[in-house]
């Protein structure tokens, strides 16, 4: 057991306890059992997610037993927005969606392995549909929502924003009464004593643990307890978690590994700090010799350095965290390109400058018509001068002559083109 308060401060996690004295204490006395909820509203987890289900992890690496809870039930209702009314899916999408959802959570939590005994922290993967699906609309309402107040409900800042404006469905008014009950159900079911989630889920948590005073007022299980997380934001502004190119998924099909990497590996000085605070499990020392490092060696990147690879190795796997450093190798000439597989390099190029041209080769555009047709110049004679000064590089070969044009040999992989102008500027060619 290790003291997982101390820890989530230093991070700059905690945000919010109900009687940090007394959680404390039931955490020192442990192992506690703890759940955090994730609902299907697309079918991947992001970023965003991150510091919650590695916060669950904290806690599973300090001596305590997560849950993690896939909202199969609430997923199919919505937590009410603070803008609109949130767009119902299928029966049939959210379903496909909860079982990737658990497949992603799966990956960072320990769980019993097959054939052996359980140990005391080993985690929980469960599906909120499998109690609220059970539920009667009449149980729902005499064994639940009668220990709701209407008053309460409407106080509640999510719901007075939206009565303010377009107004809120029946269906999202009552989406705290099914989060609640899941506290009462994992209370009763594992002994879950501690709900954790992000700040803005505060109304919602506590709600589930006055629920669960209400119904099991003798709390046979003892007390329990509730803990959120500060939210995450940027410095320049922006949303964390968006790029230029929208939202950053751990699903591959959505995200590339590369696209992954250099999320991480771009972070503003100003906030990579932070984010190895709350995403690393380096230790203390660790990081802060790399905060160090920002200060004194901030054209270094170590730190972007560190938080990528450690965070593509755990989301993506050791073999797609190196394909990926390879790949930025030899984008930027430190690297043979050949040795590359086709989709590194197209997701790879898919994050820089790049044009598409339709084949065949013979009738492609000359060399200097695709520099300016990818951006890395700004016209034509700009591409020609790159090339007379020897600034120009065509996968990674100098360019020597400005009317040279593309042979079948030069495509990477039959439709790949790599242009580089001095030493950072990369651009790419995707031949249709």
């Amino acid at each position: 057991m290790t003291d997982i308060i101390d820890e989530l401060e230093w991070r700059g996690l905690l945000a919010q306890t109900t009687d940090l004295d007394e959680l404390r204490k039931a955490l020192a006395d442990g192992p506690v059992t703890l759940y955090c909820g994730f609902d299907p509203t697309a079918g991947s987890l992001h970023v965003g997610h991150l510091t919650q289900v590695l916060t669950l992890a904290r806690f599973q690496r300090a001596g305590h037993r997560p849950i993690a809870l896939v909202g199969g039930g609430t997923g199919l209702i919505g937590d009410p927005k603070p803008s609109a009314e949130r767009s119902l899916n299928s029966v049939e999408t959210i379903e496909g969606w909860v079982a990737t959802l658990g497949r992603q959570l799966s990956a960072f939590l320990r769980f019993t392995p097959e054939g052996e005994v359980a140990n005391p922290t080993d985690a929980v993967l469960d599906n909120n549909a499998d109690w609220l699906g059970a539920m009667s609309a009449i149980e729902m309402l005499r064994d639940v929502g009668k220990h709701f107040s209407v008053n309460q409900m409407l106080a509640r800042e999510t719901v007075k924003s939206r009565l303010d404006g377009a107004g809120m469905s029946y269906t999202e008014f009552s989406y705290v009464l099914l989060q609640s009950y899941d506290y009462v159900e994992l209370y009763r079911r594992y002994g879950c004593t501690l709900q954790i989630g992000g700040s803005d889920q505060w109304g919602n948590i506590t709600a589930g643990l006055d629920l669960i005073r209400r119904m099991d007022g003798n709390e046979p299980h003892g007390p329990a307890h509730c803990l959120t997380t500060n939210l995450l934001t940027k410095s320049d502004g922006t949303k964390f978690g968006k790029t230029e190119t929208g939202t950053v998924w751990l699903d591959t099909e959505l995200t590339s590994p590369y696209a992954f990497y250099q999320f991480w590996f771009n972070a503003d000085d100003r906030d990579v700090a932070r984010y190895l605070r709350v995403f690393s499990f380096r230790s203390r020392e660790e990081i802060e010799e790399l905060e160090r490092q920002i200060a004194e060696r901030p054209a270094a990147r170590a730190a972007q350095r560190a938080l990528a690879e450690e965070l593509t190795t755990l989301v993506h796997g050791e073999q797609a965290c190196r394909d990926v450093i390879e790949a930025s190798r030899a984008l930027f000439g430190q690297g043979e390109l050949v040795g590359l597989d086709g989709a590194t390099l197209g997701a790879a190029l898919a994050e820089v400058p790049n044009a598409r041209v339709a084949g065949p080769v013979g009738d492609l555009p000359s060399v200097v018509d695709l520099f300016a047709e990818t951006g890395l110049v700004p016209s034509k004679s700009a591409a020609r001068r790159a090339i007379q000064e020897g600034g120009a590089y065509l996968n990674n070969t100098k360019l020597g002559d400005v009317d040279a044009r593309v042979s079948p040999e030069d495509l990477l992989h039959g439709r790949y083109l790599v242009l580089r102008r001095g030493k950072r500027n990369i651009g790419g060619v995707v031949v249709e």
